[in-house]
């Protein structure tokens, strides 16, 4: 039923992405002013000499220390420093450093993506204040964090397969923790500020079109950040995925799944799974995601004065997907 038509598919993504490549910012837009520095933390936590030093290094940066490190959990502040000291003096834990830092370099690629991202929000919201931004290496402890005033950015997470040591996750899921991907996860995150819900309402219908929504304004804040990047397919996923759309929509459909509320059923198309078996052992998981992406998608094509801010505010999922006139035909 899952036909891979490897070559047609792989021609089909290869022109589309070509036509969408230039991913020109509107002036008004691009003149918005933005204030983004990225701190890198890492690198004064492994200058670090003394627990004085590791002490300094706290009291220097007390949201960090509070927000990201969770300074509260530990008993005394001679427990952090010392669980730090130790850290901070490990050869493995500053080789893996070391690889980081030769791997982003001076992270230019990250701090336009990053003015790119805040230009637009604050073109949409216009009270959208920047985060403060730093980078720092937990020894894979923790990959992101995302506040109002703080995005912290584990890069260890994101050094690559060619890295010492790894996410201890599945081989699927790791494959996502590569550095273009970075960015939009993040992005992903801070849409949860905005992506207004019914929390009451966990219909497999209402979780696609609220991830749908989440990964919609991923691609309106980095326009130019490909589809592969920002839902986390490989190239040649999102090339099956869009060929055989009629298809999988046709499964949601004809197994009645759409209003289903089971968490079990909800979570096999929602959650993370290497595959989705249900309708192909070759296609990926988080099919129900990426198919509320294309229902949102369709629904902003058909009521264009929608402006993003009304979307995301809008937790009505059957109206948006009714709006939508979602109807993929088998191919």
């Amino acid at each position: 039923m899952y036909h891979r038509l490897l070559l047609l598919a792989t021609i089909l993504l290869l022109f589309s992405c070509k036509k969408k490549t230039g991913c020109d910012i509107p002036e008004e837009i691009e003149r918005i002013p933005v204030s983004v520095e990225i701190e890198r933390l890492e690198k004064p936590f492994f200058a670090a000499d003394s627990k004085q030093d590791i002490a300094s290094f706290l009291d220097s940066n007390p949201v960090f220390a509070q927000r990201f490190l969770q300074r509260k959990n530990y008993p005394s502040d001679s427990a952090i420093v010392n669980a730090l000291y130790n850290l901070a003096t490990n050869p493995e834990l500053q080789k893996l450093a070391q690889e980081a830092d030769t791997t982003f370099g001076d992270m230019a690629t990250e701090k336009q993506q990053l003015e790119t991202a805040f230009k637009h929000i604050k073109y949409y919201y216009p009270e959208f204040k920047e985060p403060q931004v730093k980078t720092y290496v937990s020894g894979l402890n923790q990959d992101l964090f995302v506040s109002d005033s703080l995005l912290v950015f584990g890069i260890d997470f994101f050094i690559g397969k060619d890295a010492s040591y790894r996410p201890d996750t599945y081989d699927y899921i790791l494959k996502r923790y590569e550095r273009p991907n970075m960015v939009p996860a993040a992005m992903l995150l801070l849409s949860n500020r905005y992506n207004k819900t019914k929390f009451l309402e966990r219909s497999l219908l209402a979780e696609m079109v609220n991830t749908g929504k989440a990964y919609y304004f991923v691609k309106s804040i980095m326009p130019c950040a490909p589809d592969s990047t920002i839902i986390g397919y490989s190239g040649q996923q999102l090339a099956d995925v869009r060929h055989n759309e009629g298809r999988i929509w046709a499964h949601f459909v004809e197994q009645k799944l759409l209003y289903e509320k089971s968490p079990f059923v909800v979570n096999k198309y929602i959650g993370e799974r290497p595959n989705t078996p249900e309708i192909d052992a070759t296609s990926p998981g988080r099919l129900g995601t990426w198919v509320g992406w294309q229902i949102v998608r369709r629904y902003m094509e058909r009521n264009p004065k929608v402006t993003l801010q009304e979307l995301m505010a809008d937790d009505d999922h059957q109206k948006i997907f009714n709006e939508s006139k979602y109807k993929p035909e088998k191919r």
